[in-house]
């Protein structure tokens, strides 16, 4: 049977999420990068900044589960524009003089509105490529944060340096309103929303048996292992290389761009090398769920070795590849789960784990300042957060490796139902 044909306008979707993903990360990474003006400005300790970093995901679950059941029902065209206008807004407070309390509440609404983001641009992203055309575009998506990092860093770090990081916040709110203006003209809905239309004659499984599927829980805890590292880069990686390494905040600047290349690199070539197997007839166990896992080991054990290099341009080196291998997993997990959902759950389902992995980004930060707080100096404290992240890290990889089989699990799914509903059946009252 040949595969089905790409629908017109595809690839222009997934050029306009691609950037809705940009803004997405540029908006997530302005606080760890004016990390240090931030503290001096406010007075902040290092658990006080930690615990910043983590206030961004207070509601960031919360509502990527409510929104994940609402575009169930709901085109994704109207609830990106609504997210994208969310990201907007809650930049322009900064702007101005603010508090602690101010900047921690307008984190907490930004995260708000970007907790449900890549969940439901992957939904969108569904709605226009089939299954076994899934894997790129979805790598594409994942570079949107990449992109969004290496192009508004220096931008975003002249501003900081030249004027306040004050104005860096109001440039990322001007830059969300240009997105919603584009996407209100260009943006349209999958015309593969029809499948979802035809999907009512599938076979529905229950969320129980969705949520507790062995691969589902794979994704989460291998995903929640890559998230702990993205967290950390986020908050944390631009106030090592001013606090432990001695850049100055210009140099940090250039070099935080760094981990976000590497792991571009490495998201492409995951979507590229798990398409090419998939077409050579490997199974998705190994194309999606292996290729997925494999490198957070790889990556946590380059982590583990953090504490035995000589200080400088190799510590950042091993820093930049270890966290940066685990871009791997974020390409694999949602068209895995994609394979077994039916497609009327496809947008709860994919959100659910969305919000369950991105509960890294409330511990991990925190507990990296308390590390770093009650170390006898700063270089002690990250260089033992890092550390937490190398076992992390080894530990969400191996038990991937071991619960992805995406390949059967639809098959095991459904007839779990059905000899569910046959026993209903054989039991009933006639």
């Amino acid at each position: 049977m040949s595969a089905q044909a790409t629908p017109k306008g595809a690839w222009k979707i997934t050029f306009l999420l691609f950037l809705f993903m940009l803004v997405n990360f540029a908006d997530k990474i302005v606080v760890g990068l004016a990390g240090v003006p931030i503290k001096a400005e406010l007075g902040m300790t290092q658990a006080q900044f930690g615990d910043l970093g983590s206030s961004f995901f207070y509601l960031f679950s919360i509502t990527a589960i409510v929104v994940g059941f609402i575009i169930n029902r709901v085109p994704t065209r109207w609830v990106l524009l609504v997210l994208a206008v969310i990201w907007a807004v809650a930049q322009f407070p900064m702007v101005g003089t603010v508090g602690l309390t101010t900047l921690m509440i307008c984190r907490i609404i930004l995260g708000a509105g970007e907790g449900p983001a890549a969940s439901v641009a992957a939904h969108a992203i569904f709605k226009w490529f089939p299954d076994e055309k899934r894997t790129l575009p979805i790598a594409i998506l994942s570079q949107g944060s990449a992109f969004g990092v290496i192009l508004a860093v220096p931008a975003l770090n002249w501003v900081i340096v030249n004027y306040s990081w004050h104005y860096a916040f109001g440039a990322l709110g001007v830059v969300g309103l240009i997105w919603v203006v584009a996407w209100l003209f260009l943006g349209e809905e999958g015309p593969l929303v029809q499948t979802a239309a035809a999907a009512a004659n599938e076979p529905r499984i229950s969320y129980f048996r969705l949520l507790t599927s062995r691969t589902f829980v794979g994704c989460v805890v291998a995903t929640f292992g890559a998230y702990w590292a993205l967290s950390l880069g986020l908050t944390w990686f631009t106030s090592f290389i001013i606090e432990a390494l001695g850049y100055s905040q210009q140099q940090a600047g250039f070099i935080s761009i760094l981990p976000w290349v590497f792991g571009a690199t490495i998201v492409i070539l995951t979507g590229w090398i798990s398409q090419v197997m998939l077409t050579r007839g490997f199974t998705t166990r190994g194309a999606r769920g292996v290729l997925g896992a494999a490198p957070l080991v790889v990556g946590g054990c380059i982590l583990a070795m953090l504490p035995y290099v000589p200080l400088g341009p190799l510590t950042i080196a091993m820093l930049v590849v270890g966290s940066g291998l685990c871009g791997s997993i974020y390409v694999v997990c949602a068209p895995m789960i994609g394979e077994f959902t039916p497609v009327s759950q496809r947008g709860a389902v994919i959100s659910i784990y969305g919000a369950i992995y991105t509960l890294a980004g409330v511990v991990a930060p925190t507990v990296m300042g308390r590390v770093i707080e009650g170390a006898a100096k700063p270089l002690d404290g990250y260089t033992t957060g890092f550390t937490i992240n190398a076992a992390i890290l080894i530990a969400s990889g191996v038990l991937g490796l071991l619960l992805l089989w995406p390949n059967t699990e639809r098959a095991r799914l459904i007839g779990a139902t059905q000899d569910q509903g046959a026993l209903k059946g054989a039991v009933s009252p006639t």
